[in-house]
Formats: structure tokens, sequence, C-alpha cells
């Protein structure tokens, strides 16, 4: 099972300096990939942990492809609704060229109202946008011509496509991830929560002769709990996870170099 680290582009944490000691640690330390959050209008009544300060997703990934050089990055997850369909794609695009290939493309429907209404996106259109969005990713790495708008237009570069995992653990959210996605991001906290709707994606997928064990799960980890972080490390990989995505909770460079230290001990030793 591969281990995939969130990095804070949120709050304090996300300073240029902490950000590219973090990236750059993961990938000394060999982890697989490291995770960035996307959140673009944070009210001032849900600001706790962050301050409203959320540096912007794809312009992270893009300068931590230049930080890095082996360690996968991954959106986790991108808010399709929040993006205007063409130049998104033209940034993942670009980010794949750039990075050789090392991005791992998550995307999710969004939740905050707030944000939403500060978009002018209603929220109630936000299934339809994805579904639109998934499918343009989905065709434009695979032919330089595209249209929209009825004009036609090459769309380059054209890198392989990034494997497109599709977040959310309800049942409408694991139909389009198998749908239009090469994978899935649920969330869980413990490994028995995802009993049932891995069971259903898995279903799902095999009948549409689609890999089934494509699953990134988001966990929140407390390395310093060594006895309970082999637990869940195992209890993930047991069921057959391809990736777990650990988030932490750390106030410092210091402070986050001190957990993954611990989460590779403890990864070695599940």
């Amino acid at each position: 099972m591969h281990i995939g680290i969130v990095i804070r582009n949120m709050g304090e944490q996300s300073t240029r300096e902490i950000m590219a000691g973090a990236a750059l640690a993961a990938e000394e330390r060999k982890f697989e990939s490291i995770w960035v959050v996307d959140h673009i209008a944070i009210p001032p009544d849900d600001s706790e942990g962050s301050g409203g300060r959320y540096v912007d997703i794809l312009t992270t990934l893009a300068w931590l492809a230049g930080v890095t050089s082996k360690i996968n990055l991954g959106s986790g997850v991108l808010i399709a609704p929040f993006r205007s369909l063409l130049p998104s794609a033209k940034q993942i695009a670009s980010i794949q060229e750039i990075s050789g290939n090392r991005l791992l493309l998550g995307v999710g429907l969004g939740w905050m109202d707030a944000e939403f209404k500060a978009l002018g996106v209603n929220r109630k259109d936000r299934g339809k946008i994805t579904d639109e969005f998934l499918t343009f990713m989905n065709k434009a790495f695979c032919q330089d011509e595209m249209e929209l708008n009825g004009q036609k237009f090459l769309f380059k570069p054209r890198p392989p496509k990034p494997l497109l995992y599709i977040a959310g653990s309800k049942g409408y959210s694991i139909k389009r991830a198998v749908r239009y996605g090469d994978g899935w991001i649920p969330i869980a906290r413990e490994p028995e929560e995802l009993t049932e709707s891995l069971e259903e994606y898995k279903k799902l997928s095999e009948a549409s002769n689609k890999p089934s064990d494509r699953i990134s799960v988001v966990s929140w980890i407390n390395p310093k709990d060594k006895r309970s972080t082999q637990k869940k490390l195992k209890g993930f990989e047991d069921m057959g996870i391809e990736r777990i995505i650990c988030g932490l909770q750390y106030d410092s460079l210091k402070d986050y170099l001190e957990q993954i230290d611990l989460l590779k001990s403890s990864s070695l030793a599940s």
C-alpha cells in the first residue's frame, strides 16, 4: 500500500519555507505522494484552523513540481464547480507536463455553501458541472483537436492523462467515480467505516469492467500514537486499499518532520 501525505497549503503552515521543506522531506523519505487541498473563499465564521488563508491548489502543485523531482503530486481534491473548464484543463495538462507525469488528479463536488455563494455558482448544479468537467478532461487528453462554444482549437501540451480519482462516499459519488474516473477517493477515519461503500464501489467497477483497486483513502493520522497508527495502516492495507493519504496536524516544520519520521517507522513495522 502506498502512503501519501497531505501538506498544509493553508493557515500559518502554508509559507514557502514550510511547504518546500515538507515536500522535500517527504520525497527524501520515499513517501509515494504529497497532496494539497482546495478552498477559494472561506467565510470569517468558518476560518478556524486556517484563518481563511489557502494557497491556490493548482498554483501550489505547479510550484511543487519544480521543488521536487520524483514524488507524485496529488490534488486532494480539486473542486470542479469552482473552476472554469478550459483554463483549468490547460493548467492541469501543464502541471502534468512540467512534473514529468507525476500528477494524481483528485476531483470533488465541493460542500461549503458560502464558497458557492461567493463564486456565484448554484450549489444544486454542482453534480452537472462536475460531470461536464470530467467529460471534458477525459476527452481532452485523448485528442489534439477540441471544440468548445462552436470553436475548434488545439489542446497542447497533451501529456498522458493524469489518473482521475473522484471523491465522495455517497452512492452518487461512487457511481460518478466508476463512470468518469480511474479511481476513487473516500474519506474514512477508520477502516470499518469504509466497508459498505467499498463493497459498492468494487461491485460497480467490476460490472463496468474497470479496475476496482484504485482506491486512495484520506484519513487523519496521529503518528505519535504508534499503536493506533499501525492498526489503521494494517486495516486499510488488509482491505486492499491502493493508497492511504495521511492528514497530519502539525504546527511547524519541525513538528511535521517528527511526525513523518514516526509515520515512516510505523509503516515499516505494520
